[in-house]
């Protein structure tokens, strides 16, 4: 096992690589980056813009010059090009292409993923500070998800076919169809004051007063304004769940290992949860990997951006539409890195449920 884990560790090298280097050329080839944005401000001078762009030129050298100007960014010919020039070392685009690709990955080797284009603050520290607020909603969604799923999935399979199956399939087909953001939005109408009641707070994961409770009341308060996110996710991320666990389990349960066991006398509890268990469940622990990035990262975004929630969703939306490539390719980095990492404990975790499982023997 020592041996396919250091395999799986070394193979993550190349795929980063793999995925930043695709990334980095799309990026390149996309119009509207951080120079061009700068440029369509300067052009209607804006303050805030100029403000970025170093000491040495002042707001009085945005002039227009003649239409002759040989800048190759599109509304940069009218502005003077020592300006322009020094809009591109701002962003470091004065350097060619290859040469910032080398640098990139010379520091991300070191986790430094310098600082962002706008907020002027290290893309680390951003990162730390947003990870809590999308840890807390993952950790929750995905807790009640499998805790719901999971024992649904199993009583489904049980009782295949009977009128609790069909009626819970029903719930469940629904919740699928449903979009989460669509479902929050109504969640918001109905108990966040939209239309019915005013049960919920609609902004943010604490009260401006949040310091100020007691330990009780944080606790309160917290729960308070987690509710409507959470229950917004899960709705989005159970019926996957139930559907696999269900399917698994019909799977094992009409295998002839099962016809044995009962024929030497088990109980029905100890057939599903002695060997069915255990086997159903593998097909449930390959997809945990996916579903974990789903909820944590892919599925919050619209979440946090419809209750306000700054997490990473959130950050990375602002990046991709300000064009801020720092963050975008520091938060692929660290998204990319720990899907890998999750994808290699559930090879590990496979060996934990049923032991016979012997990677050792698979070519990688």
């Amino acid at each position: 096992m020592a041996a396919y884990i250091l395999r799986r560790l070394l193979l993550i090298i190349p795929t980063l690589l793999g995925i930043l280097t695709i990334n980095f050329l799309i990026v390149q080839a996309a119009p509207g980056g951080p120079v061009e944005q700068t440029i369509a401000q300067l052009e209607g001078l804006d303050p805030g813009s100029t403000s970025r762009v170093g000491s040495g030129v002042k707001t009085d050298t945005v002039q227009i010059t003649d239409s002759s100007g040989d800048s190759s960014y599109r509304g940069g010919r009218g502005l003077d090009l020592e300006l322009v020039k020094e809009i591109e070392a701002l962003y470091g685009f004065d350097k060619p292409a290859h040469e910032r690709f080398w640098q990139m990955l010379k520091s991300y080797l070191v986790f430094d993923f310098g600082n962002s284009f706008y907020s002027d603050k290290p893309v680390v520290d951003l990162i730390i500070e947003k990870l809590p607020v999308s840890v807390s909603l993952g950790l929750w969604t995905t807790l009640l998800t499998y805790l719901i799923s999971v024992p649904l999935g199993i009583k489904k399979a049980v009782r295949d076919g009977t009128p609790f199956d069909v009626w819970s399939s029903t719930i469940v087909i629904i919740g699928y169809a449903i979009p989460n953001f669509l479902f929050a939005i109504v969640l918001i109408v109905i108990f966040a004051g939209g239309s019915y009641f005013d049960w919920f707070p609609l902004r943010g994961l604490t009260s401006a007063n949040f310091d100020e409770l007691s330990l009780w009341g944080q606790i309160k308060d917290y729960f308070w304004h987690i509710t409507l996110p959470v229950v917004a996710s899960v709705i989005g991320s159970f019926a996957t769940l139930t559907m696999l666990t269900k399917n698994s389990f019909l799977d094992e349960i009409n295998k002839q290992y099962v016809l044995t066991a009962r024929a030497k006398g088990l109980n029905e509890n100890q057939v599903l949860y002695g060997h069915v268990f255990r086997n159903a469940m593998l097909l449930i622990i390959a997809g945990m990997p996916a579903a974990l990035i789903g909820i944590f990262f892919t599925g919050s975004m619209l979440i946090e951006v419809i209750f306000s929630l700054d997490g990473l969703g959130l950050l990375g939306y602002e990046a991709v539409i300000k064009r801020d490539y720092p963050v975008i390719f520091g938060t692929l980095y660290i998204f990319t890195l720990l899907g890998l990492i999750l994808k290699l404990i559930s090879d590990i975790t496979y060996t934990l449920v049923d032991p016979r499982i012997d990677f050792e023997s698979r070519d990688y």
